[in-house]
C-alpha cells in the first residue's frame, strides 16, 4: 500500500499499481486506517513532523509496527541519498544498497570536483511568491547545498535556516534583481505563467535574459514532478544539471534530467 499513488512515476511501480498489487491508502497526512489494517502489513513506513499523529497510534495499537523515515530533515544532498541504507535491511538488500549509494556518491563527488575548477561563480536567485510571500531555500538547506557544491553563489547562502525563507518581494528584488540565474521558480513552467501571476517577476535580470530554469516541466506518466520523486535519491543528477546550466562547457555533452529552461 502507498498514499497518493497517482503521483508515482516509476514504470515498474505503475505496473504493480495498475495490476492492483499496490493499494491506494489516501494521503500522507490522513492515511486511510481501515485500508491499512485490511492489508495486514508486517510494518508501516511513515514520517511525522511532530509526535501527534493519531493515525499511526491507531495502527500501532493493532500491533503493526511503525518505522519512521527521517530523510526529509537531511540538509546535505548525499545525506538524503544515504537513506537507501536505512531501508535496505528490511529487504535483505544491504550489500546492494551500499553498492548503489557508493556509485551515486562517487558520481556526485566527481561532479563537485569538476565544478570546483570553474573559472567563475555565477550568482543565483531561487523561489517564487505565494500570496505575496516569496518562499526560497534557506542558506543551510538541501537546495542551497546543491548550489554551493555546483560552485555558484546563492545570494541567501549566509542565512542560517535549513528550511525555507519567507520574504517580501521587495527584499528579494533588493538582493536578487541582478542575479545571473534563477533556479527553481516554484511551480512555474513558462515565462507567461510567471508574468500573469505577478509583473514583479519581470523586474529581475534573470527573467529578462531568459535565464530561469525549472523542474516543473519534467513530469512522469501521471503528471507527477519527477524532481520530488527521484532527486533525493539521485543527487548526482541534480548536481550535474546545475553544473551544465551554471558552467556552460564543463559538461558539454550532458543532457539535463530535472532542470530545464523555462518555456
Amino acid at each position: 500500500g502507498f498514499p497518493d499513488t497517482k503521483y508515482i512515476s516509476s514504470t515498474a511501480t505503475r505496473k504493480l499499481i495498475d495490476a492492483g498489487k499496490i493499494k491506494e491508502l489516501g494521503v500522507n497526512e490522513n492515511i486511510n486506517t481501515e485500508a491499512v489494517l485490511e492489508l495486514q502489513p508486517d510494518l508501516i513506513f511513515g514520517f511525522s513532523i511532530n509526535d501527534g499523529n493519531s493515525t499511526y497510534e491507531t495502527i500501532q495499537r493493532a500491533n503493526i509496527p511503525v518505522v519512521y523515515n527521517g530523510d526529509w530533515v537531511e540538509e546535505t544532498p548525499l545525506g538524503k541519498a544515504e537513506w537507501i541504507k536505512f531501508f535496505a535491511p528490511f529487504f535483505n538488500k544491504v550489500q546492494k544498497a551500499n553498492a548503489i549509494f557508493n556509485d551515486i556518491e562517487t558520481s556526485y563527488l566527481e561532479a563537485k570536483k569538476l565544478a570546483a575548477g570553474a573559472k567563475s561563480k555565477p550568482t543565483v536567485l531561487s523561489g517564487a511568491m505565494y500570496n505575496d510571500v516569496w518562499y526560497l531555500p534557506g542558506g543551510k538547506s538541501w537546495a542551497a547545498n546543491f548550489l554551493k557544491d555546483a560552485n555558484a553563489l546563492y545570494l541567501w547562502n549566509s542565512t542560517d535556516e535549513n528550511g525555507s525563507l519567507s520574504l517580501s518581494w521587495e527584499s528579494v528584488l533588493d538582493v536578487g534583481q541582478h542575479a545571473e540565474y534563477w533556479i527553481g521558480p516554484a511551480q512555474f513552467s513558462t515565462y507567461q505563467e510567471m508574468q500573469d501571476a505577478s509583473e514583479h517577476y519581470m523586474r529581475f535580470d534573470a527573467f529578462k535574459k531568459r535565464k530561469v530554469f525549472t523542474t516543473a516541466n519534467t513530469k512522469g506518466e501521471t503528471g507527477g514532478t519527477l524532481y520530488y520523486e527521484l532527486a533525493p535519491q539521485r543527487p548526482d543528477l541534480v548536481l550535474k544539471d546545475l553544473i551544465h546550466i551554471l558552467h556552460p562547457g564543463l559538461l558539454p555533452n550532458y543532457t539535463p534530467y530535472f532542470f530545464k529552461p523555462l518555456l
